[in-house]
């Protein structure tokens, strides 16, 4: 049996914008909505609950996955995997490696109070902004699951309490960084590259923050990749356990590339 994939959304949004992705694996996989947003919203938001989400779905589908998160998903996923090593077969981490501090955080504290006050509104400006950026069965795959904009300032505030960086250099598995070329949350990428045991970094040419995700099919196969490597590694919780061979590389693949 193939390894299970456990798909971690973004915020505001819910796991209902991984089906485009998850349309194009063969394998198991599931989508859980974080607290707060989809079928858990008006859930209070923090970091412990939202692991514990993605804990909980890798123990229903054998207690071992890949985990493969975007944006705010990134960040669960890196925390996940810090705390639940064992159940994290592999992580791919994805337009989130900006660490969420300084102005990153100014920037989005200020976002999350101008989305709170004015949720519908800022529901409506991020679905034009999914329709304008991502091909049309993906944008409404976003907003599927409704736009949770009332709850942008406790995520923010949950991701800005966590170390990143201190995450992953804790989580002893394989971990891939995927960016888009032009996402400004590659700022601090390499910084996250150096943290990691045993760590790639992806650049998908040409595509930002966003559209990063607008070729649903070559990121199912750049993740179906990453389960396939992991899948035949016994469970490692610890350095000791780790392969011997710890380096980090950086690969510069065409996007999509089969």
């Amino acid at each position: 049996m193939a390894l299970p994939i456990v798909f971690i959304h973004g915020i505001r949004v819910s796991g209902t914008m991984w089906g485009p992705v998850r349309s194009h694996l063969a394998g198991p996989s599931a989508a859980p909505d974080l607290p707060g947003h989809g079928s858990l919203r008006g859930l209070p938001y923090d970091m412990e609950a939202a692991c514990a989400v993605v804990a909980d779905r890798i123990a229903e589908l054998g207690g071992r996955a890949l985990v493969a998160g975007f944006s705010l998903g990134g960040y669960v996923g890196i925390a996940t995997a810090a705390r639940h090593p064992d159940l994290v077969a592999g992580l791919v981490a994805m337009g989130c490696t900006a660490k969420p501090t300084g102005r990153c955080a100014m920037i989005y504290r200020l976002a999350g109070r101008l989305a709170a006050r004015g949720p519908s509104l800022a529901g409506r400006l991020s679905a034009y902004g999914f329709r304008r950026t991502l091909p049309g069965p993906t944008a409404e795959a976003f907003t599927a699951g409704g736009l949770a904009c009332e709850v942008v300032p406790s995520v923010v505030e949950a991701v800005a309490a966590e170390d990143p960086v201190a995450s992953l250099a804790a989580y002893p598995g394989r971990v891939w960084l995927v960016n888009g070329s032009r996402d400004p949350f590659r700022i601090d990428e390499q910084e996250f590259l150096r943290a990691c045991a045993h760590g790639s970094l992806t650049h998908l040419p040409g595509r930002s923050h966003l559209s990063a995700l607008a070729d649903p099919a070559g990121i199912a196969h750049l993740v179906e990749n990453a389960a396939q490597t992991v899948a035949p590694i016994p469970p490692v919780t610890s350095f000791a356990e780790a392969p011997p061979v710890r380096q980090n590389a950086i690969f510069l693949p065409e996007y999509g590339q089969k």
